[in-house]
């Protein structure tokens, strides 16, 4: 970076890279999950997938919050040689960093099958769901805020890495037009020419 500036990727980009994929995985491994009977029986796996789901997406959309809240309230303006990553690099490099995690997970949620069907497919897609429900309430303390909140690439590990993570010291702001990410990492939407 030239003159001292930073390379930046958006906090809820991050957070939201790991929503689809995690849901797709899920909803797939369950769908093929439910085939075999299991140990436990169809019906036991898939109302026990349906818990895991409900459990796993609250606590993951839950965690780490109070963690994330500090940051953004410490975040101070980016600096105008900051260069700012747009959101597609941000969610390839999280999603090439974790592709073998990603498919250790799928295999592990179609191997629990043989056991209670369906429950670790459910279990993905329930942290997939708790990923865009964080990144739907960051998106709300950015536009309360009036503050697009972005950290530091080189805080993040080359996996993509967590935003909030102990690498993480601080986080930066920029107005709420910055980048090509709405609030909550969704694309940006241009508005209709009236």
């Amino acid at each position: 970076m030239a003159r001292g500036g930073q390379g930046l990727a958006r906090v809820a980009v991050v957070v939201r890279a790991g929503a689809a994929p995690l849901w797709w995985v899920g909803v797939f491994a369950a769908g093929i999950g439910v085939l075999p009977p299991g140990v436990t029986g169809r019906r036991i796996g898939v109302l026990a997938g349906a818990a895991l789901f409900l459990v796993t997406a609250v606590v993951v959309a839950l965690a780490r919050r109070r963690r994330y809240a500090d940051l953004a309230r410490g975040a101070a303006r980016a600096g105008k040689h900051d260069v700012l990553q747009d959101r597609a690099v941000t969610v390839r490099n999280w999603r090439r960093g974790n592709r073998w995690w990603l498919l250790a997970a799928y295999a592990a949620a179609l191997g629990s099958s043989f056991a209670v069907p369906a429950a670790g497919g459910m279990l993905l897609a329930g942290a997939g769901t708790g990923l865009r429900l964080k990144a739907a309430w960051l998106g709300r303390r950015e536009r309360s805020l009036d503050t697009l909140l972005w950290v530091r690439v080189d805080w993040l590990d080359k996996r993509g890495g967590s935003p909030a993570g102990k690498a993480v010291r601080a986080y930066r702001g920029t107005g709420i037009a910055a980048g090509d990410a709405a609030p909550g990492g969704a694309r940006r939407r241009d508005a209709a020419l009236v």
